[in-house]
């Protein structure tokens, strides 16, 4: 029988002690465990410096030096055959090492196996692009340049790709305020009417999500529709089923007629 919990009040209780929860790192194996990954990760190892390599997740890491990236993903690609890169990206360990953790993650089609490969650089250093190697590194490098501030070499058209180009900082870096800086906050109004239109149109709405069913101007009208900024009504309006005229062999139906059931019939 499953343990009984006071459930009293659950919404209001801490489900951890500490203010953050950390969750558990997976395990790391030796690469020996896999065999297809063994055989790859010497044949990497023999032409490259790998710092550690480990199997976690069914797929082999291998972290390198960010200097040989290029190298070694076109080695991995053409002589490996890992011909998809899937995802590549940053982590942000700025605060602890002053350090990025870029990775690239590849897929073998024909084994079926997976590979990470990462490297550290530091906040001001730069990685090789790869786009060359793989196409599918083109907007991806972009995006980590535009949100974490990542620098790429060597790539044809490295500008921003989802923040507008004059916006500033980097949005996914860890240091970066949840609700946005000054300058994020007012980007719209200073850029369209200018700052000293601030107190004329004020804040920007932040929440998306909010929602005043009373609030004639921008979202929804109580019960039935009233003009542009007027008071919303109370009044309740009463709905048909069916136009007047509808399909004649659909018996008429009045909305003030309808029962609900409590039960089934």
């Amino acid at each position: 029988m499953r343990e009984y919990k006071n459930r009293k009040n659950v919404q209001k209780k801490a489900y951890y002690n500490d203010r953050f929860w950390v969750a558990p790192q997976l395990p790391k194996f030796n690469p020996q465990e896999d065999k297809q990954l063994n055989e790859d990760y010497k044949k990497i190892d023999e032409k490259f410096e790998i710092k550690e390599a480990f199997i976690q997740r069914n797929q082999l890491v291998l972290i390198a030096n960010s200097t040989d990236i290029k190298e070694i993903l076109t080695f991995i690609k053409d002589e490996l055959s890992y011909t998809v890169l899937s995802e590549l990206s940053a982590n942000d360990y700025l605060s602890q090492s002053g350090e990025f953790e870029v990775f690239y993650q590849l897929l073998s089609m024909t084994k079926r196996k997976r590979i990470r490969v990462k490297c550290r650089i530091k906040e001001k250093s730069a990685v090789e692009s790869v786009y060359t190697v793989f196409k599918s590194a083109d907007w991806a490098e972009r995006e980590m340049h535009d949100l974490m501030g990542v620098n790429v070499n060597n790539h044809y058209n490295l500008k921003r790709l989802i923040m507008p180009d004059d916006w500033s900082g980097h949005p996914l870096r860890k240091t970066y305020p949840l609700q946005g800086d000054e300058a994020a906050s007012w980007y719209e109004i200073d850029t369209i009417f200018g700052k000293e239109y601030r107190d004329v149109v004020g804040p920007e709405q932040r929440d998306p999500a909010k929602i005043d069913r009373k609030d004639t101007k921008n979202f929804s009208r109580i019960f039935h529709e009233v003009p542009f900024g007027s008071n919303p009504s109370e009044e309740k309006t009463v709905q048909d089923y069916q136009e007047e005229d509808g399909v004649y062999f659909v018996k008429e139906l009045k909305k003030e007629n309808s029962k609900v059931l409590n039960t089934r019939r």
